[in-house]
């Protein structure tokens, strides 16, 4: 019998089967085990998720002495922080910095950039610390400009970028950038040279192994219902049994916070999607990405893509389909058209995978760590460049738990909005995805 495959064009036309309903970066993560009699009855510190927030919390605290009990309602890493493609930047890609330096001022401004720059490089010291076998790279990003006058955008806020935060970058024409990438599609773009890649199952995997071996427990299937405080702690209900505990961390980003309303009012969770193709010539695909780097482009409803780290494929991303469910293949035919675009002579290459990631998105689009009115930790709202802030952040909060002067963050105490309207975000983000979609078009 003959197998049936799904290849760009064929999904690219709604007609699919046969792809893998997971992230392509779930093969080598560890199976995890559930046993009840794991979750104490005490503990210091209970962090809810078990992404890379949550792990690096877990990591900083176990090695400040203290008991960690990290609780996942799904499978350990079954969030964003394994479902993401794996590009690793200074977290300086919300907004132009000439726009950052009008919102904060100069001073502020430029601090929170510094602050980018070493959330980036924490990321670099820290797989290097744990020998994290992750394919950790300092490749580089290009960013592709889809209309002319963006590259010319891009080159002010490169020049802003190197002024105010010491950030190497150059510009590269549309008359050069084969040498990036093998496409007439952009009109020139920026690189980034500092910026990096990884495999996020196998980064969570070490994550993981550092956390437990400093002695956090990481417990999944064990969904937190209600975190209730208490005279020295609070009272962390799950669907298993409570759990008494003297902090509470918060770190589920795009995911539940139903049980905290103070986060549950913050956080719009965003659906980004991507595709994984099927091995294909080695040679074929450098010659798509002949520099290696990671990749994006400035449409405001834009796509990311890469070579995978650890075999000859193609890993690309994008917002969510609209038109069937997350389980359904035929929700992601605009990534493969995408990816068509840019590259028009690959329709012929299998797809495999599919699926699909929750992004943590905040009224304001900046991050946010620090304390609830009840006294409950957070880290979250990382708005889509969450590798290396999750991996600060975490950290950050967990030092600012125990008291230590480390724990500083530019992003702390900002003022968290929320919105009257909060319920309603989550049904309005397709709307306005449409929208700036139906702009992108008018600019051509």
């Amino acid at each position: 019998m003959q197998k049936f495959v799904t290849t760009l064009n064929e999904l690219a036309k709604g007609r699919a089967s046969e792809l893998v309903m997971e992230p392509y970066w779930w093969r080598p993560m560890p199976s995890e085990t559930t046993d009840a009699a794991q979750i104490p009855e005490k503990t210091d510190v209970v962090i809810v998720g078990s992404g890379f927030t949550g792990l690096s919390a877990a990591l900083t605290l176990a090695r400040e002495g203290r008991s960690v009990t990290v609780l996942e309602a799904g499978r350990p890493g079954f969030g964003a922080s394994t479902r993401n493609g794996g590009q690793v930047g200074s977290g300086n890609q919300k907004f132009r910095v000439a726009t950052l330096i009008e919102m904060m001022g100069v001073r502020k401004a430029e601090a929170m950039l510094r602050e980018g720059v070493a959330m980036l490089d924490h990321i670099d010291a820290l797989v290097q610390d744990l020998k994290i076998d992750c394919f950790f790279m300092r490749c580089g990003r290009f960013r592709g400009a889809v209309r002319p006058a963006h590259y010319e955008t891009m080159s002010r806020d490169m020049e802003d970028l190197r002024r105010h935060a010491r950030v190497d970058s150059f510009m590269v024409p549309r008359s050069e950038q084969h040498r990036e990438i093998d496409t007439d599609y952009f009109f020139g773009g920026a690189v980034l040279p500092q910026d990096a890649s990884l495999h996020p199952g196998l980064y969570h995997a070490g994550l993981s192994n550092a956390a437990i071996k400093a002695g956090a427990r990481i417990i999944g299937h064990t969904a937190v219902i209600a975190v209730q405080p208490e005279a020295g702690g609070f009272c962390v209900h799950t669907q298993r049994r409570p759990v008494w505990a003297r902090n509470v961390i918060v770190a589920t980003n795009g995911y539940r916070q139903d049980f905290n309303k103070f986060c549950h009012k913050r956080i719009v969770p965003v659906t980004s999607s991507l595709i994984a193709t099927a091995p294909m010539g080695g040679e074929r695909l450098n010659a798509l990405f002949p520099s290696g780097r990671v990749y994006g482009n400035s449409a405001r409803v834009f796509s990311y893509f890469r070579k995978a780290p650890d075999e000859p494929r193609i890993i690309w991303g994008g917002r969510a389909g609209r038109n069937a469910g997350e389980m359904d293949p035929r929700a992601y035919a605009h990534l493969a058209r995408d990816m068509l675009k840019v590259f028009p002579h690959i329709g012929d290459v299998e797809v495999t995978h599919a699926w699909s990631g929750r992004i943590g998105y905040t009224f304001d689009e900046f991050p946010h760590l620090g304390r609830t009115p009840d006294g409950i930790h957070y880290a979250m709202g990382y708005c889509g460049t969450g590798v290396s802030r999750s991996t600060w952040f975490g950290r950050k909060i967990a030092l600012q738990l125990v008291g230590k002067s480390e724990g500083f963050s530019e992003f702390t105490g900002l003022r968290f909005p929320s919105h009257p309207f909060h319920a309603l975000a989550p049904m309005a983000v397709p709307f306005f995805e449409k929208w700036y979609q139906a702009k992108d078009a008018l600019e051509k």
